[in-house]
């Protein structure tokens, strides 16, 4: 198998999008309070893989409106965009399955969800990451990215402890 060239393999990507599901992965876990036992990691995997789903599908559906030509929408066209839109729902399998691996190691619901949070952030990082690299961004607009995309985290946290005390 070849390793595609690290150089140039995140411009066949949407990078927006992968920054976007991982965030939305973030969300996901926070609503399903990750600060304590409330839900069991097979259906945060279950809920995250399905939120990744239906929001994929809303914007596969959102960019072949926008494509549509004489108001109909063709079959290239709607694969076309499914694929385009495809990091969306990726981006949810990695946190779906940190918590379904935290189980599997004997970790609590509560840890299991955190690794889940943690795996999202990680994702929303890394491709914030690609995105910068992307646009030919320096290291400081690309530090500052990542910065920004670590507070969006650090607010997803305190949002919802706000929330539940």
């Amino acid at each position: 198998m070849t390793v595609p060239d690290a150089d140039t393999w995140y411009d066949r990507i949407d990078t927006a999008g992968a920054v976007y599901g991982s965030l939305l992965a973030a969300s996901v876990v926070v609503g399903q309070s990750p600060l304590q036992e409330s839900i069991r990691p097979r259906d945060l995997a279950l809920v995250l893989l399905a939120t990744g789903a239906v929001f994929w599908i809303m914007h596969v559906y959102a960019r072949s409106v926008a494509h549509a030509v004489d108001g109909r929408v063709g079959r290239t066209s709607l694969l076309h965009s499914a694929r385009q839109e495809s990091p969306i729902l990726l981006a949810a399998v990695p946190p779906a399955a940190a918590a379904l691996i935290a189980t599997a190691f004997g970790l609590s619901h509560t840890a299991a969800a955190w690794w889940a949070f943690v795996t999202a952030l990680v994702g929303q990082v890394g491709w914030t990451v690609a995105a910068t690299r992307q646009a030919g961004a320096s290291l400081r607009i690309t530090l500052m990215w990542v910065a920004l995309n670590l507070g969006l985290g650090l607010l997803l946290v305190a949002l919802k402890v706000a929330v539940s005390h």
